[in-house]
């Protein structure tokens, strides 16, 4: 089971008040927020510090509320990737993010026997090694569609370190406008790479969107169905 819990986005910019407010103005457009972090980096380290410290007592207190009921928990859903790339460099990843995220997944690793679900949009190769060695266990929704996110890839170099969850079939393209047969070729192509020796959690890579054909939908399901018949 899945404990929800997800405090800790740091950086999330869908928690920027009023972005497209022009009076007052502040760090309030994603665009200003982006940049904080080159002009105000002491500014981006104590909202981070206050963010992780304020996730830390939650946790105890999750902790006190559910105990070993759940089997892993949602830590971050921030979003690193755009299509082509990572928003920031990882060096300032490194440099702002990680040390915060580590202290946190390292609560939980010592503290629970839970372990860590993170969601990240986008192209985020760039950070998966720091995103292992600090402590992530699942990655969510691995969107194969962006630069650099060969399926291949991430389970030949990062399958016995993260469990993948998601991929299944993209929900940019393939689910709302191909065909049935398009959608299922593709869902048993994702499974036969990503499940290949555990480590995966099937699902779609993003949410539906409006108008997906529900004969779609049914294939995708059905083509689940007819891998795990094999």
């Amino acid at each position: 089971m899945l404990g929800a819990l997800g405090g800790c986005g740091l950086g999330d910019v869908a928690n920027i008040p009023a972005p497209n407010e022009k009076q007052p103005r502040g760090i309030r457009r994603i665009e200003d927020w982006m940049m904080a972090h080159i002009l105000y980096p002491e500014y981006i380290e104590e909202v981070f510090k206050l963010q992780s410290d304020v996730m830390l007592k939650n946790l105890e207190m999750y902790r006190q509320a559910v105990g070993d009921r759940i089997q892993l928990v949602w830590i971050s859903g921030t979003d690193f990737g755009t299509q082509n790339g990572e928003f920031i460099r990882p060096e300032l990843f490194r440099e702002l993010y990680k040390p915060y995220y580590a202290k946190v997944n390292q609560w939980v690793h010592q503290n629970t026997g839970w372990k860590m679900f993170y969601h990240s949009c986008g192209s985020i190769v760039g950070f998966l090694d720091d995103f292992v060695d600090m402590g992530v266990d699942a990655l969510n929704p691995v969107q194969l569609s962006a630069k650099g996110m060969d399926a291949r890839m991430l389970k030949d170099k990062y399958g016995d370190k993260l469990t993948f969850w998601g991929g299944g079939v993209d929900t940019q393209q393939t689910l709302p406008y191909g065909t049935p047969e398009e959608v299922r070729k593709q869902v048993l192509e994702r499974l036969e790479i990503l499940s290949r020796g555990g480590g995966y959690v099937f699902n779609f890579i993003h949410n539906v969107v409006a108008k997906t054909p529900v004969e779609n939908l049914m294939a995708a399901f059905d083509a689940v169905r007819e891998f795990n018949g094999r």
